[in-house]
This record gives structure tokens, C-alpha cells and sequence, in this order.
């Protein structure tokens, strides 16, 4: 295909790439300072960045001291501004430079903003440090302090104050706010305020300089602040060249987005050094839409807000089609295995919290689970095997059941047994095979006289028995049914409605992925809370193929499964992360499409989670990609919401979110996908008639 289309760009899907740039300066040299300036500023626009931030007081140095009250150095700071807007109008980005200024007969420290050869913005700093090693106010007035609301500079006029926000029309969601240093570092950041005024990348010209610890609060300051805007923070420290007389720089550089460290340098470096991500505008428009107690924070403050300046950029989006972020493959799934294991003992202790809640809430001690011998079941057991440890109960109240059907194969009932026997829970199993038969006879279904007729009905009337006995068996045991199914097979509507297992007295896995479970067990592995034996079952359970085994194989062979889940309703590893991208943050499937390309176009590119089999780790190519989505589209809006109408209570266990109608996800049973479907369908189209 070729990659000249707009789906291939970034900015098409609502990225953004910006830069955070540590030149080298020498101190009181401005030309010197705004050459190096003007070479990253290029070097990061050629390469698709729209915004590019440099440090505090960068075009004079941070470390002048009392050379800041000398007319001669203030002169040539102008001068070096002059300079570098006129070698800098050709570039399609916005520059915040450091420097000090002239303005009412004071001095300001400020973040100037050029864009097209002129100086469209001067920020002055709010919060002047005088403590410690600080003592700006030595030198400096504070932004409170003026009088006017524009500044003459460098031959120009602009606008001066706090209250700017820099707008590109052409990138939507692009809106810029800037803040110096120490405003960071205050109980209410002026950044709070412009992020509720609409500002979605806040950026950070700071100086800083580092002692032992500094650099991880600072990193806890950025990340703590892009997550309670709901925005990008990038933070500029000065760096190589400022004077260590008293103190020592570290050329700190780090880019967030909404609580997530994207880009960060590399502290004390001998080189001049830039840092890029590609932040996602529209994720976090998506985000503040949902978050209500944002919305609810812009009416607190609403006369503020309202006296917000917006300076409109004539940046347009170039065309980039290198994602520089990480998109993980498993986005429910962590690869970093200590927060893999750490997000895995959370879910499945509320798992089990969970049970244990509604089994005291109901009464009964006693617990009725199938067991299939497949991934699901095997994790709904464990949990219900630790809840009754941790009631003080016996095991044997776990009662568990294995049903074989038509096409239960040899492996999975081995699985079954073996894993019943090795969790000592009660361990029984009943033949759904003769009620099943006699349903299809009273159906009058070819099935029902032996006839190899496997439609839907014969599929669903074993679904159906099996759940039919597993309820009634808690009524004669005073028990309840712990369900198995899954937040993927949900989504998928890859489940039989109403007596089938679609329903349970109380689901477990309700909004756990598949991709996730098989973590699950694996940490139970590594936990050894079971012991060896157990151990060795787990093991033989997740190298079994995923399957609903309802058709029997057609030679007969039930050594394994002969239905390949997969091959029905596309892999779980694709089909997981559509569905993260498409409810979590609503995305169209065109830009779902596109992280999936550049998360799974390479299986050699990036980590894979630890113990992910090697038949697991495969690449996806975007035609294959495209397909499986629309297939995700199609089931999940069209065919199985009514499904999840009904679906039993379950506990919420993942920020990814669940599909339950009274928690995360509340759709109409009867609504189309035709708008979803479309844009598919569009995209794929225009793709073919290129190539």
C-alpha cells in the first residue's frame, strides 16, 4: 500500500509531536545562545514537531545573577530575540524561549512565543522563588505586578500576561499554555486554570537547578499535573553551561500526558539533547469529556476563564508518519512484569473480595462452578477455591462440575478433572450429551436422530444444558453460580443468552479480557500459592487451544478441540485491543486501525509479556488488522448489546473499564453500526484504489 495516504499521518488521528529542547549556553553571550536556540528549534521542526520548548531565561543564561540589572546584557537579549525571530519565520511551529524583560520600568522574567517570525505571546513568571539558593525577587518583579496587558519588544508588540493560550485552527485540540518554574511548584499552578480554560499541552520553562532527590519530585510535579488537567506537561531544565558556582544542573527534559511519562533526557548529558513524543490531543479531549468533576471545576472558576486571551497560530499539520509513543499491544496487560504482577495480585484479589461479598450478602456457603478445562472456568475455580480459604471454609464447598458434550475433547477433559482433583474442591461430573439429544428431539432438530446437522441451535442447546443443571444444582445445594465468561467474550457477544453461559448468579470474570486471564493464571503460577501440582495442570491449561468445543472434529478425533475460537470471531490479542481503544476512549476505527498497525506491525519490535508462549508473539499486517476490526464492529454494536443488558453482577476490575449497563457501558439493545461500519469501510476502499 502506499503510505503516501492521510490515514498514515499522525495529525490525521489527533497527534501531535512536540519537542523539549536543552541547548548549551554560555553565560551573558544572547547571540550565542539564540544560535544554539534557532539549531534545535530547526532541527526539531524538521521533523514534524509543532511545538518546541526550550528552558527558563535560556537566551541569557539562568545563572547571571546581578548581570541582569546591566542594560548591555538586557540589550543584547533583545537583539538575540530580533535574531532569532527573523531566522525562524520560515518554521511551522511555535518556540518558547526563555528571557529576560523590559517592561514598566521593571524587570520580568518571561517565556516569549515566536511563530512565523513574530512574537505572538510574553508570559511572565507569577511565583518568584526567594528561598534557599533563590532570590529572583532580588531581580525580578512577578507577573501580579503589571500594569498593561501587551509589551513592546524586540521592535514588536505583543501580548503580556499569564492569560494566553496559543491556538492552531489547523490541529484541532492543539491549544498551548506556558508557565515558568517555580508556578509549577504552588498549591494552584496557573496551569490548572488554563487547562480548564481549554488548554491541552502546558509546558514548563524552567531552570532548576538539582540536588540529590530533586529530579524525582520534579518528575512526580509533572506527572501529578498532566494527570489533574487532563493535558501534556513538558518541562524544560537548564542544562549544560550554566554556572556551578554554588550550584549544579542536571538538563532535566521530560514530556507527560495525562499521569503517563512519554519522553524524558538523559540528565547531566555533555550534549545538547531534544526529546519528542507525539501526544494525543484527541485522547485527551475524550478524557475531559468524560470526567464530569472537570467540567464541574470550569464553573467554579468561570470569570477567570473568561478573561483568557486565545493568539491563533498558522501552523498546519505536517505530514509525519513515524509514531514516536509506545503503543502497547496488550493495553490491559502491563509489559514491565513487576506492574504486571502487581496489577494481576489487585485484580484478582477483588476477584475473590468480591465473591466473598456476595456469598455473605446471599447466605450461603457454598458455591456451584462448570469447569470446561479452558482458561476461563480454570480462573473463576482459583478464585472461588481462595475465597472459601479465606471464609475459613472448607474447599469441598466448591462444587465444582465438568459436563461433557458432543465435542468435549479428550485434552480439556483431562485438564478438568486434573485441576479439580489437584484444588481438592468436590468434584463431579455429569453427561449433557443424553438431556441435550433429548431437547434436539423435542425440537425435531436432524440432530436429535444423529444426523451431523451443527447449526446455532445444536451449539446453544448444549450451552444451554449445561448452565440449566448448573443452576438448579444451587437450588438443591443452597448455593449460588459462580459464572466463567469473560469482558471479551462479552463484547464479542461470544456467548448463549439467557439459560446459557451468558448468565450466573455472580460473574467473576465480568470485565476480565481474555488476554489478561491468561496473566492471571500465570501469576497464580508464580505466586506458588497452590503448589506443584496445581502448578503443572495451570501449565497444561494455558497451552490448550482456545475453543467453545460445541461441534464434534470431522474425523472424529477428540483428542483436542476441533472449533478454533480465533478463527471464528478473529484473535483475542486484536480483538482486546479494539475493544480497549473503542471503549475506553471512543476512538473512530480508523484511528484504532492505525495504533494497532504500529503496535503489532513488527513481532520482533518492543517486549512481549513474560511467559507469552512463542506461538503468541506474531505480527498482524494492516489488511488483517482492518478485517478483524470490522468484525469487532459489527458484533459489538450491531449483534450482542442486548447481551450485556442482562448480564449478572460482576466486580469492575480494570481503570479499562467494564461493559456492565449499571457501570461503564450503557447502550441501546437495538442500535445500528452502520456509522462505525462506514468509516471502515471508507478507509478500506480508499486504501485498495492506492495500491
Amino acid at each position: 500500500m502506499h503510505r503516501n495516504h492521510p490515514f498514515y499521518s499522525i495529525y490525521y488521528h489527533g497527534f501531535a509531536r512536540l519537542a523539549v529542547a536543552i541547548p548549551a549556553v554560555r553565560i551573558a553571550e544572547p547571540a550565542f545562545n539564540g544560535e544554539r536556540t534557532r539549531a534545535l528549534a530547526r532541527r526539531a521542526a524538521d521533523e514534524g514537531a509543532v511545538v518546541v520548548l526550550f528552558p527558563e531565561l535560556g537566551l541569557s543564561a539562568y545563572s547571571n545573577d546581578d548581570l541582569f540589572q546591566q542594560t548591555t546584557l538586557l540589550d543584547a537579549v533583545e537583539q538575540a530575540l530580533i535574531d532569532l525571530a527573523a531566522a525562524t519565520h520560515d518554521l511551522n511551529a511555535l518556540l518558547l524561549v526563555g528571557a529576560p524583560l523590559r517592561h514598566e520600568g521593571r524587570l520580568f522574567n518571561c517565556a516569549v512565543a515566536l511563530c512565523s517570525g513574530q512574537i505572538v505571546g510574553v508570559t511572565p513568571k507569577s511565583y518568584l522563588p526567594n528561598y534557599r539558593e533563590f532570590y529572583e525577587k532580588r531581580h525580578f518583579a512577578a507577573a501580579r505586578d503589571a500594569i498593561g496587558d501587551t509589551i513592546s519588544v524586540a521592535g514588536q508588540r505583543a501580548p503580556f500576561g499569564t492569560n494566553i493560550l496559543y491556538e492552531a485552527e489547523a490541529i484541532p485540540g492543539l491549544a498551548v499554555y506556558v508557565e515558568l518554574c517555580e508556578d509549577l511548584w504552588t498549591p494552584l499552578p496557573p496551569s490548572t486554570f488554563a487547562a480548564l480554560a481549554g488548554a491541552t499541552v502546558l509546558c514548563n520553562l524552567s531552570a532548576s537547578n538539582i540536588t540529590i532527590g530533586k529530579a524525582d519530585y520534579r518528575r512526580a510535579l509533572c506527572l501529578s499535573q498532566s494527570a489533574r488537567t487532563i493535558a501534556a506537561y513538558l518541562y524544560s531544565a537548564a542544562g549544560l553551561g550554566e554556572s556551578t558556582t554554588d550550584l549544579a544542573w542536571d538538563g532535566h527534559a521530560l514530556i507527560c500526558e495525562n499521569g503517563e511519562l512519554l519522553a524524558e533526557s538523559r540528565r547531566f548529558c555533555d550534549d545538547e539533547q531534544i526529546i519528542f513524543a507525539d501526544v494525543d490531543l484527541e485522547r485527551l479531549i475524550q478524557d475531559r469529556m468524560r470526567q464530569t468533576s472537570f467540567s464541574d471545576s470550569i464553573g467554579d472558576y468561570r470569570e477567570r476563564l473568561r478573561a483568557m486571551r486565545r493568539i491563533t497560530l498558522p501552523i498546519k499539520p505536517p505530514f509525519v508518519t513515524d509514531l514516536r509513543r509506545t503503543v502497547a499491544r496488550f493495553p490491559y496487560v502491563p509489559d514491565d512484569p513487576a506492574t504486571r504482577d502487581e496489577r494481576c495480585y489487585e485484580a484478582y484479589n477483588i476477584q475473590v473480595h468480591g465473591l466473598i461479598q456476595r456469598m455473605r450478602s446471599a447466605g450461603v456457603t457454598k458455591v456451584v462452578i462448570g469447569v470446561s478445562g479452558g482458561l476461563d472456568s480454570t480462573q473463576a475455580l482459583i478464585v472461588a477455591v481462595r475465597a472459601m480459604d479465606r471464609l475459613g471454609l472448607s474447599r469441598q464447598n466448591v462444587l465444582a462440575y465438568t459436563m461433557p458434550g458432543f465435542a468435549t475433547s479428550a485434552q480439556t477433559h483431562r485438564n478438568a478433572q486434573a485441576l479439580m482433583a489437584a484444588l481438592g474442591v468436590s468434584a463431579y461430573e455429569i453427561d449433557i450429551r443424553p438431556s441435550a439429544l433429548q431437547m434436539l428431539r423435542d425440537l425435531g432438530h436432524p440432530a436429535g436422530e444423529g444426523k451431523p446437522v451443527y447449526d446455532v441451535t445444536f451449539e446453544n442447546v448444549q450451552a444451554g444444558e449445561r448452565t440449566s443443571h448448573l443452576f438448579r444444582l444451587a437450588n438443591y445445594h443452597n448455593a449460588i453460580v459462580v459464572g466463567t465468561g469473560d469482558l471479551s467474550e462479552l463484547a464479542l457477544g461470544w456467548c448463549t443468552y439467557g439459560v446459557g453461559d451468558q448468565m450466573s448468579h455472580y460473574n467473576v470474570n465480568a470485565s476480565v479480557p481474555k488476554t489478561l486471564i491468561q496473566h492471571l493464571i500465570r501469576y497464580v503460577i508464580r505466586s506458588g500459592e497452590f503448589g506443584g501440582e496445581v502448578n503443572k495442570v495451570l501449565e497444561e491449561i494455558l497451552a490448550t487451544e482456545i475453543s467453545p468445543e460445541l461441534v464434534p472434529a470431522a474425523d472424529n478425533n477428540d483428542d483436542k478441540p476441533a472449533q478454533r475460537t480465533e478463527e471464528i470471531i478473529g484473535p483475542y490479542d486484536l480483538q482486546d485491543f479494539n475493544l480497549y481503544y473503542i471503549t475506553r476512549y471512543g476512538f473512530r476505527p480508523s484511528k484504532v486501525a492505525f495504533l494497532a498497525m504500529h503496535a503489532w506491525r513488527d513481532a520482533d519490535r518492543g517486549s512481549w509479556p513474560e511467559g507469552l508462549p512463542e506461538h503468541k508473539r506474531r505480527a498482524y499486517d494492516l489488511p488483517i488488522i482492518l478485517h478483524w476490526l470490522r468484525v469487532f464492529l459489527y458484533r459489538f454494536f450491531q449483534i450482542s448489546q442486548f447481551k450485556r443488558s442482562a448480564m449478572p453482577n460482576g466486580p469492575k476490575v480494570g481503570s479499562g473499564g467494564s461493559l456492565s449497563p449499571r457501570g461503564d457501558w450503557r447502550a441501546p439493545s437495538d442500535a445500528s453500526a452502520a456509522v462505525w461500519l462506514a468509516e471502515i469501510d471508507r478507509l478500506i476502499e480508499d486504501l485498495k484504489r492506492q495500491g
